[in-house]
């Protein structure tokens, strides 16, 4: 099977290519998107904004003997090149659109968002011939506001999402940290990826234990019973834009395995 090897320091890491998947995080400036990760990642929320040019984290886990690898990518709110947009698009699997409660033209452009979705992943999957679902979750954040705030009804997000079976919908709060783990337990159900690589539901692990991440018999001491871990890579680099375009090429010519993405080095 193809593999995907990781080095850092004595450190290398081997996930299958079919084990790979990149989960691409939407919406408008200002909803919390960054934030959003922020939690995922290192249970933390920053309170100080920072616009998102375009941020790319990889998390690497081992669940129950098996390795797997999340890339997340943090995009732009303002979108100032489209056609970038539609190729996190089409090279994404997962999905988190996010817009704010009391928003109401972020929840517009969510709408155009899940319609640009799946307007590109259908064109693509005519041409791959794949039959493959499209999990995606609507992330309306902000609901420790309060209700006077409330631009969008909760009616509103749920009736987004009802025509699909593949598609959720949720009210977060990154601050309060209300429903995150909840959303991110369903999207990865969705995607028929293990549940335990929801935040809550594995052992954080640092770098430094990467030697023997891999094993099968990796256990961590004082811990028992826990057959899930997760290792942020501290350095992962976002693949270029010409690997990505390559990845797209050979999912539609069908030459070699289509999961298939750029190396990434851990430094």
């Amino acid at each position: 099977a193809m593999m995907k090897t990781m080095s850092g320091g004595n450190c290398t890491l081997n996930v299958p290519a079919k084990n790979s998947y990149r989960m691409v995080v939407l919406g408008a400036s200002r909803v919390g998107k960054s934030s959003i990760v922020s939690r995922f990642l290192n249970g933390r929320f920053e309170d100080q904004y920072t616009p998102t040019i375009e941020d790319f984290h990889r998390k690497v886990y081992n669940i129950r003997g098996d390795m797997y690898q999340l890339d997340i990518l943090d995009t732009s709110g303002n979108h100032p090149f489209p056609a970038m947009r539609r190729l996190s698009i089409l090279t994404g699997d997962v999905f988190i659109l996010v817009f704010s409660l009391d928003n109401r033209e972020s929840f517009d452009e969510v709408k155009r968002l899940q319609k640009q979705i799946l307007e590109v992943k259908s064109c693509l999957k005519n041409k791959t011939k794949e039959s493959a679902d499209l999990p995606m979750v609507i992330c309306g954040n902000k609901n420790d506001h309060s209700e006077i705030l409330r631009k969008v009804r909760s009616d509103e997000g749920e009736n987004l999402v009802s025509s699909d079976e593949n598609c959720a919908y949720f009210e977060v709060s990154a601050k309060k940290n209300t429903n995150v783990d909840e959303m991110f337990y369903v999207l990865f159900s969705m995607a028929k990826l293990p549940h335990e690589m929801s935040p809550a539901l594995h052992r954080k692990i640092s770098i430094q234990y990467g030697d023997t991440f891999q094993q099968k018999s990796f256990r961590m001491r004082r811990v028992k019973d826990m057959d899930a871990y997760g290792m942020i890579s501290p350095f992962a680099r976002r693949p270029s834009v010409n690997s990505d375009l390559k990845y797209i090429k050979s999912k539609v010519l069908r030459e070699g395995q289509s999961r298939e993405r750029e190396k990434c080095t851990i430094q």
